[in-house]
C-alpha cells in the first residue's frame, strides 16, 4: 500500500509492506463553502449569541484584531477584509485599529511573514504587530485567576474599545481544540502567564489532551483570563482538505467557539475497534511541521490509539530544526524521557518545556522514532529514538521492527485528525 504523507511542503510518499495489516486515519473533511465572501459577510451580519459586529463597534474609537502566526494556516487573508470594512463601516477610524499576530512565545513574524500572514495591502494601510511576550512593561496586569495565575496582557489589545480575535479551531494537544480564547491566551500573554498555564499543573492533569472539552481545566483557565480581558467577539474558521473555508463561526467567543468545536469535531474524528501496534504520524506538513517543538502535536494526536509498548513514527520537515532556543536547550538537557518528567516535577517552569513535557508522557507508554531531516546532526542525539533522513527509510526500519499481521495506523495529517478509540467517549 502507498500512503502520501503531509511533510514538508510538497508530502512524501510511502509504501507499507505486505506482512502488516495497514488502516489509513484520515480527516473527513467538511466540503468548502461555496462563497467563502458570501459565508464570512453572513457570519458578521447573524453572529452566534451576539450582536452583528458592525452594532458592537458603533462609537467605538479603537479596535485591536489579535490573529495567528505563521505556524497556522489561518485564512486571515481572506477573513481580514471582511473584519476591517465592518469596523470602518461602524465609524472605528483607520487609524484606530490594530492587529496584533498572537505569538505567544514564539518569535516575531519577519517581514516576508508577514506579507504571507495577511498580504500587502493590509500590511501597507493598518498597523500590523507582533506581540513579545517577553517584555513585561508591554503588557497591562489584570489581576490573578481563581487557580493563581497572574494575568498580563499585551497592553494594546487590553487597552483597545473592542477586543476581537480571528482563528481557526482543530485539535490541540492540551486545551482539546483551538480557536477563540486561545488566542488572547496564551497568544497575547506575558511570559509569566504562559509559564502558568503550560506549567505541570496543567500539563498532567489527564483532562488536558486533544479532544478533551468542554470538561478540560485549560479550557477554563483561558475562558477566564479572556473574561478578564474583555473578549468582545470572535472569527473562527473550520478548514477543508486543502485549507479553504468549511464554515464560519462569528460571535460570541464562548457560544460561537462551543459551536465550531462541535462541527469540527464531528469533521476530523477518527475511530478505530482496537488499539495498534504501531503508528505513523506527521505534523500535517508546512506550516506546522517547521520546527520539532510544532512536531511534537503529531505525536501526541497518535498516542491515543497506540498500545502501551507500541511505536510511533513521526515523519516533519523541521526545516528550522529543534525550535525556540529555549526549547532547544530544554530539548539538549535530557537523555530520556524520565529524565525530563522528573525535572519538570519540581524545578521552576522555562519557556516551552511544556511540548517536551507532553512528548515524555507519549514516550512512557509508546517507543519512538523520527523522521525529521531538518535538525541538525549533532541535535539528533538528543530526540528519544532512532532519527531517519528519508521518510521511505524511516517507514522500512519501522516496518522491520513488526511481526507478521501486526497492525499499522497511518495518520497522514497528523493533529489534524482527531483518533480515538471506539470505546473512549469523544
Amino acid at each position: 500500500m502507498k500512503v502520501k504523507l503531509a511533510f514538508g511542503r510538497d508530502g512524501a510518499e510511502v509504501e507499507l509492506p505486505s506482512h502488516v495489516q495497514v488502516t489509513v486515519l484520515a480527516a473527513k473533511f467538511a466540503e468548502a463553502v461555496e462563497s467563502a465572501a458570501d459565508a464570512l459577510a453572513e457570519a458578521l451580519r447573524h453572529p452566534l449569541g451576539s450582536c452583528a459586529l458592525l452594532d458592537l463597534a458603533r462609537g467605538k474609537k479603537t479596535a485591536a484584531i489579535s490573529i495567528c502566526d505563521i505556524t497556522r494556516p489561518a485564512p486571515n487573508r481572506l477573513v481580514l477584509p471582511h473584519v476591517l470594512n465592518t469596523l470602518e463601516q461602524a465609524g472605528v477610524p483607520h487609524s484606530g485599529i490594530i492587529i496584533l499576530i498572537a505569538t505567544g512565545l514564539h518569535r516575531a513574524a519577519t517581514a516576508q511573514e508577514l506579507q504571507e500572514i495577511v498580504g500587502p495591502e493590509i500590511l501597507g494601510h493598518y498597523a500590523v504587530a507582533s506581540h513579545n511576550a517577553r517584555d513585561e512593561a508591554a503588557h497591562t496586569d489584570l489581576g490573578t485567576t481563581r487557580s493563581g495565575t497572574r494575568v498580563l496582557i499585551d497592553r494594546r489589545f487590553v487597552e483597545s474599545d473592542l477586543h476581537i480575535s480571528l482563528g481557526f479551531i482543530e485539535p490541540h494537544l492540551m486545551l482539546g481544540f483551538s480557536g477563540g480564547r486561545k488566542l488572547v491566551a496564551p497568544g497575547l500573554a506575558s511570559e509569566e502567564t504562559i509559564k502558568r498555564l503550560h506549567s505541570p499543573l496543567f500539563m498532567r492533569d489527564p483532562r488536558v489532551i486533544e479532544g478533551s472539552f468542554p470538561d478540560n481545566p485549560l479550557h477554563h483557565e483561558l475562558l477566564e483570563i479572556a473574561r478578564m480581558v474583555g473578549h468582545d467577539f470572535m472569527v473562527d474558521v473550520a478548514l477543508t482538505r486543502s485549507r479553504q473555508i468549511a464554515q464560519v463561526f462569528a460571535g460570541d467567543p464562548i457560544i460561537a467557539h462551543a459551536a465550531g468545536v462541535e462541527f469540527v469535531r464531528t469533521s476530523t474524528l477518527a475511530r478505530l475497534d482496537e488499539p495498534v501496534d504501531a503508528v505513523i504520524t506527521t505534523s500535517a506538513g508546512y506550516p506546522l511541521d517547521l520546527t520539532y517543538y510544532q512536531s511534537v502535536k503529531g505525536v501526541t494526536a497518535a498516542s491515543h490509539i497506540v498500545k502501551p509498548g507500541g511505536m510511533i513514527l513521526l515523519a516533519a520537515a523541521c526545516q528550522e530544526g529543534l525550535g525556540s532556543p529555549e526549547f532547544t536547550r530544554f530539548v539538549r538537557r535530557f537523555p530520556n524521557a524520565r529524565a525530563c518528567l522528573d525535572a519538570t516535577g519540581h524545578e521552576p517552569v522555562v519557556i516551552d518545556q511544556w511540548q517536551l513535557e507532553k512528548l515524555a508522557l507519549v514516550a512512557q507508554k509508546a517507543r519512538l522514532s523520527f523522521c525529521t531531516p531538518g535538525i541538525p546532526l549533532e541535535d539528533r542525539a538528543y530526540l528519544w529514538g532512532p532519527v531517519f533522513e528519508e521518510p521511505k527509510e524511516a517507514v522500512e526500519a519501522l516496518c522491520a521492527e513488526l511481526p507478521r499481521g501486526a497492525s499499522i495506523a497511518v495518520i497522514p495529517e497528523g493533529p489534524y485528525v482527531f483518533s480515538q478509540l471506539a470505546r473512549a467517549q469523544p
